[in-house]
C-alpha cells in the first residue's frame, strides 16, 4: 500500500510531465485529497524538485545523530530500576539511566505493557506502627496534664494555629508502575 504523499507526488510529477502549472496540479489534489492534501507549498516545493530534474518521490534522507537510546542494554536498566521501586517518575529514571523521557516511556510501555495506576489512599486504615505512635502521643499528653492541671492554660492561642501532623502521600505520590500480570494490590479493611 503506497503512502498517500507519496501518491501524491507522484500525482504532481506526472502533472508535471503533462505540461500543467503547479496551481492546477494543487487545484486538482484538493479536489480528489480533500483534508488529506499536501499543502500549497509542498506541491509547489515537489512541483519545482521535479522541473528541476528529480525522479525520486521518496524523502530525502535526514542528517542527523541516530537514536541508539533504546538498546537492549538501556532496556534491562529500566526493567530492573522499575523492579526495584516501582514508584519512580520517567523523569527519575531517564535521570538515572541518562537517555531521553520519551525513550523511557517508550520502553515501559512497549517493551514491557506497564501503565501507571494510582493506589486508593484510605486514611481510616492505619499500620500498627503508626496506630502506637498516635496512642503514644495521647498517653504523654494526658500524663503532662495529670502533672499540670494548669497546662492547658498556659498554652498561647491567636488567630493562628500550626499543628503538626501526620501528612500521608498524595495520589500522585501513591502511584507506581504495573504490568498485566502484576498481582491486584491488596485491600485493607
Amino acid at each position: 500500500m503506497i503512502d498517500v504523499k507519496i501518491e501524491q507526488r507522484i500525482v504532481v510529477k506526472f502533472h508535471m510531465k503533462l505540461g500543467k502549472t503547479a496551481t492546477e496540479t494543487y487545484n486538482l489534489l484538493k479536489q480528489v485529497y480533500g483534508n488529506e492534501c499536501l499543502s500549497r507549498p509542498r506541491v509547489f516545493e515537489w512541483f519545482k524538485r521535479f522541473q528541476d530534474g528529480r525522479e525520486g518521490v521518496e524523502d530525502d534522507s535526514r542528517s542527523g545523530r541516530p537514536s541508539t537510546s533504546k538498546t537492549d542494554e538501556n532496556i534491562e536498566k529500566v526493567g530492573n530500576l522499575v523492579r526495584s521501586d516501582r514508584r519512580l517518575s520517567i523523569r527519575a529514571i531517564a535521570e538515572s539511566i541518562g537517555i531521553d523521557k520519551e525513550c523511557v516511556r517508550q520502553i515501559l510501555h512497549e517493551n514491557f505493557n506497564m501503565r501507571k495506576v494510582c493506589a486508593k489512599l484510605v486514611p481510616k486504615i492505619l499500620t500498627f506502627e503508626q496506630l502506637e505512635a498516635r496512642k503514644n502521643i495521647c498517653i504523654d499528653t494526658l500524663n503532662a496534664i495529670a502533672k499540670d492541671s494548669d497546662l492547658l492554660e498556659k498554652v498561647i492561642t491567636c488567630d493562628e494555629s500550626w499543628f503538626f501532623t501526620y501528612d500521608p502521600e498524595t495520589k500522585r505520590q501513591s502511584m507506581h508502575w504495573k504490568s498485566p500480570t502484576s498481582p491486584r494490590a491488596k485491600k485493607r479493611k
